[in-house]
């Protein structure tokens, strides 16, 4: 089931792409971020709220709110910075230059959380990094 969910990731981030693009034209990209942020703000607590979790929020430890903290601050800065690269660059050159996260990701994860990966992982991993360099040259 988790490749599904990770298909339509792929199709609404290609989405937010082109939306972003066509939004942050005529406004500067950090108000055009806060709005967007609001938006995600009030439908994954909609979300939460229609499937009665909120009070699964006193159980969270400090440890999982400090990594939520430092996950949502994280994204919000990788937000930031691409709604900026989106309003002056081509979105087909920026994005992919975006899923170089991919491979940072990857990265990480074998770094911090002693993951393995595969061979197939890396020559994918090498694969996403050389189209992202081809992408920053005209």
């Amino acid at each position: 089931m988790w490749k599904y969910y990770a298909l339509l990731s792929a199709l609404f981030a290609a989405l937010t792409a082109i939306f972003a693009k066509i939004g942050v034209k005529d406004i500067n990209s950090d108000l055009a971020t806060a709005i967007r942020t609001s938006v995600v703000l009030c439908i994954t607590w909609g979300i939460v709220v229609a499937g009665n979790h909120v009070g699964e929020a006193k159980g969270i430890t400090a440890h999982t709110w400090l990594f939520l903290v430092l996950s949502g601050a994280a994204t919000g800065l990788s937000w930031l910075f691409y709604f900026k690269a989106l309003q002056t660059g081509d979105v087909a050159r920026v994005a992919p230059i975006d899923k170089l996260s991919v491979v940072i990701t990857i990265g990480l994860a074998l770094i911090f959380l002693k993951e393995t990966v595969s061979a197939r992982v890396i020559v994918g991993a090498l694969f996403i990094t050389a189209g992202s360099i081809m992408m920053l040259y005209k």
